[in-house]
């Protein structure tokens, strides 16, 4: 361990050295351009030994000197790559930094028209804030972001995966308006496919539920459409249950 973790900074030594001789007159006469490619690798290199040693915040660092110099030089998929590796590092030992990372990353995807990937990595940025550095408004933001460059792709099945996380959380905190209408939303898109369509019951059920903390009434008559909707829903045990509760509820 201890033996990775000198080798590495003999590396990153190594590769401050190599930067400093690329600068001025001389060094970009004489191959300037390589010695940067040599820092990028020596960087990485030692990224990789900072890893083995389980020095995570150190080895995060590495690789973001590396996405930085690559940054500079306009190779942008090899940016964003050592920024994702770079949060890879930060999440085991400080998760807003593996965010900055990852924010830094779906910068370059973004201007690269890659949505798909900055999709993925607003996902990530979301579980993090849901797990580690908790802050569910934050979480949420990165979801609806995320399922908005996923629907922009035609990936309405991972799209729908982040909203129903939204409406999770919405109904958490008690916005059960906006749950219900993602509730709602979600078992609409999921009716029109043969695949989908048995899911629907679990999103009429929980819309229902947040129906019935708002108003019984309202909740009555959403079932109703509910079933009108997907006729199957009525056989359900999901129903059933709603079914019972609401009519303890009014006469009570």
């Amino acid at each position: 361990m201890a033996d990775n973790e000198q080798k590495a900074m003999q590396l990153m030594a190594e590769a401050e050295k190599k930067l400093s001789s690329s600068k001025g007159f001389f060094g970009s006469l004489f191959g300037g351009s390589s010695k940067v490619e040599e820092a990028v690798e020596c960087y990485q290199r030692a990224a990789n030994m900072f890893k083995m040693a389980k020095k995570w915040g150190a080895a995060g660092n590495a690789f973001c000197e590396a996405a930085s110099l690559h940054a500079k030089a306009g190779n942008k998929h090899d940016a964003a790559t050592n920024y994702v590796d770079a949060a890879n590092c930060f999440k085991k030992s400080d998760p807003n930094e593996a965010v900055n990372s990852l924010l830094k990353a779906i910068e370059i995807y973004t201007d690269m028209g890659r949505f798909t990937m900055a999709a993925k990595h607003h996902q990530s940025i979301a579980e993090l804030y849901e797990t580690e550095a908790v802050d569910l408004d934050r979480a949420v933001q990165h979801y609806e972001q995320a399922a908005d460059y996923f629907k922009g792709e035609e990936s309405n099945s991972s799209a729908n995966k982040c909203m129903l996380k939204v409406a999770q959380y919405a109904a958490q905190l008690e916005n059960y308006d906006k749950a219900i209408q993602i509730y709602e939303q979600v078992a609409s898109s999921s009716l029109e496919s043969s695949l989908l369509k048995y899911s629907c019951k679990e999103y009429f059920f929980r819309a229902a539920l947040c129906h019935l903390c708002v108003d019984v009434l309202n909740a009555q008559h959403a079932l109703e459409h509910y079933q009108e909707l997907y006729p199957a829903f009525q056989d359900s045990r999901e129903y059933k249950l709603l079914k019972v509760r609401g009519i303890h509820v009014l006469e009570s």
